[in-house]
């Protein structure tokens, strides 16, 4: 199948039998939740406090604007995603939704969820979602995605950004340890996503996305994804050494990545036979890994404010 071959011709009943579940899947639910846990927490370890109401207008307008990215890329990518078997289902190429419908959505969800954050919590923060939007579907998406094999290390910064909004919520303001929030998922993205590529590489292949393992090939991908583990582990421990965190965090912290070196370290050395195996295993678990990170941030705090108020 050709890119050609993936131009949608919508009719005038298809657009009209799109439902409610099929705009919402434009959001991308699961890359949406993750954005939007990361930004509860950022709101949750930032001293201060917000009033609730608040607090879920601020989550509201923060999964919004996520969402809103996921509905724009996925109009970018219409010509790719009916051919690759993990997005071929999705809304458009299933012909669910008209493609003008798609962007005028996304478009609207972008500029009124930078527009309510901004008019109700504040003017920074509303900044700074609206930079993460204008990140992802710019750099990321329209420029590095189809351009270089570096896609997703610079461009893992669009995911980054919640944490950060979510403590500029209640700040105004930018320090260091939302700066190391963000950079745990910077760091973190490469090796997530190159892992995904690892067994999906024939896919990439054939859409013409310079993922590493397409570019590079395996061997090195795997090198690349172990060395970015090591790196993963020295940053995600540093928010002890900078006193931004306690015992519980550290102690819980050393766990998780001695798991997640294990499992990219057995990805390197493993048999080729296993790779698709060891790569997903990698895959799933730096999901977990992720989550009971930003969770242990968040039970660090709890546990300290209660022993030592």
């Amino acid at each position: 199948m050709s890119l050609d071959s993936t131009k949608l011709q919508l009719s005038k009943n298809e657009a009209e039998d799109s439902s409610v579940s099929d705009f919402f899947s434009l959001l991308k639910p699961r890359v949406m939740s993750l954005a939007v846990f990361t930004s509860i927490c950022g709101l949750y370890l930032a001293p201060g406090e917000l009033h609730p109401v608040l607090s879920v207008t601020a989550i509201l307008c923060i999964s919004l604007g996520a969402g809103a990215s996921g509905a724009i890329n996925m109009w970018c990518d219409r010509d790719i995603d009916g051919i690759m078997a993990r997005t071929k289902f999705r809304a458009i190429p299933m012909g669910k939704i008209h493609p003008k419908d798609v962007l005028g959505f996304g478009i609207f969800l972008a500029f009124a969820s930078v527009i309510i954050l901004g008019l109700a919590i504040n003017y920074f923060a509303a900044f700074l979602l609206a930079l993460s939007i204008a990140f992802y579907i710019f750099i990321y998406t329209l420029w590095l995605k189809r351009k270089t094999h570096h896609n997703i290390v610079i461009g893992g910064a669009a995911g980054a950004f919640p944490p950060i909004i979510g403590w500029a919520c209640v700040t105004q303001d930018i320090t260091i340890f939302p700066l190391v929030l963000f950079l745990i998922i910077f760091v973190w993205t490469p090796p997530h996503f190159w892992a995904l590529a690892l067994y999906k590489d024939m896919e990439y292949s054939k859409v013409n996305i310079p993922m590493l393992p397409v570019v590079f090939g395996k061997k090195n991908t795997k090198v690349q994804i172990f060395i970015y583990s090591i790196v993963l582990f020295l940053v995600s421990s540093s928010p002890f050494f900078l006193n931004l965190t306690g015992k519980i965090y550290l102690f819980t912290s050393f766990i998780l990545n001695g798991f997640f070196v294990y499992y990219c370290l057995k990805l390197l050395l493993g048999d080729e036979e296993k790779n698709d195996s060891d790569a997903s295993k990698v895959f799933k678990f730096s999901i977990l890994y992720l989550y009971l990170i930003f969770i242990m941030f968040a039970l660090d705090k709890f546990f300290s404010n209660q022993f030592y108020g």
